[in-house]
C-alpha cells in the first residue's frame, strides 16, 4: 500500500516537474522574441535618427504604405522599446518563479528518492531498459 502511494506521489511529481519545465522553456521563448522585438525597434529608431528632418517617412499599414511625420515614427519605436522593456521584465519575473518551483519539485524528488531507496532502485531498473 506504501509503495503505491510512493508510486502515484513520484507519478505526480514528475507530472509537475514536466509542466514546470514547458511554462519555463514557453517563457524563455516568449523573452527571445521580446529581445528581437527590441533590438528592430531600436535598430529602426537609430535610422531614424540619421535622417533629416524634412525627409519624407512611411509607415507600414498592412498592404500600403502611410506617410507619416519622422517624429511620429520616432515616438512609436521609442514606446515600442518601453513596452517591450517592460514586458521583458514581467517575464523575468516569471521565469524566476518557475525556476523556484523547479528547485523545490527537485528538492521534493531528491527526499522521496531518498527515503524510499525501493523507489529508487525501481526507477532505476525502468530507466535502463
Amino acid at each position: 500500500m506504501a509503495d503505491e502511494a510512493n508510486r502515484s506521489a513520484f507519478i505526480e511529481i514528475q507530472n509537475r516537474m514536466i509542466e514546470i519545465t514547458g511554462k519555463l522553456k514557453q517563457v524563455q521563448n516568449q523573452m527571445r522574441n521580446k529581445e528581437g522585438e527590441k533590438k528592430r525597434a531600436f535598430l529602426t529608431l537609430e535610422e531614424l535618427r540619421q535622417l533629416s528632418t524634412d525627409t519624407n517617412t512611411y509607415k507600414g499599414v498592412g498592404r500600403l504604405f502611410v506617410l507619416e511625420p519622422k517624429s511620429s515614427l520616432m515616438n512609436e519605436q521609442e514606446q515600442k522599446i518601453k513596452d517591450v522593456e517592460i514586458a521583458i521584465a514581467s517575464l523575468q519575473s516569471s521565469k524566476e518563479y518557475l525556476e523556484k518551483q523547479m528547485a523545490e519539485v527537485e528538492t521534493n524528488l531528491k527526499e522521496m528518492l531518498q527515503q524510499d531507496p525501493a523507489l529508487a532502485r525501481q526507477i532505476m531498473s525502468m530507466a535502463v531498459i
